[in-house]
C-alpha cells in the first residue's frame, strides 16, 4: 500500500458514513469520466483512422443499397 492510500484510508476511517458515502460517490463520478474520456479517445482515434483512408462519401442510394443487401444476408442466414 502507498503512501497516499494508507492516508485516504486514514482519513476515511475519521468521517461519518453519510461522508463515506459521498467519496464513493465521488469516486465512482470520476472512474465514470476516466471511462467516458478513453471511450471518446478510442472514437477520435477510430474516426481518424476512417478519415485516413479517403473513401469516397456515399450517397442515401449507396447507403439504403448497402442497408438492404446487409438485411437480405441476415435473411438468407436465418433462413440456413
Amino acid at each position: 500500500m502507498t503512501a497516499i492510500e494508507a492516508q485516504l484510508i486514514e482519513r476515511l476511517k475519521k468521517l461519518p458514513p453519510n461522508r463515506v458515502a459521498e467519496v464513493v460517490d465521488f469516486v465512482e463520478f470520476l472512474s465514470l469520466r476516466e471511462e467516458r474520456a478513453a471511450a471518446a479517445q478510442r472514437l477520435t482515434d477510430g474516426l481518424a483512422r476512417l478519415d485516413a483512408l479517403n473513401l469516397p462519401e456515399m450517397s442515401e442510394d449507396d447507403i439504403e443499397a448497402e442497408i438492404q443487401a446487409a438485411r437480405q444476408d441476415r435473411r438468407a442466414r436465418q433462413g440456413s
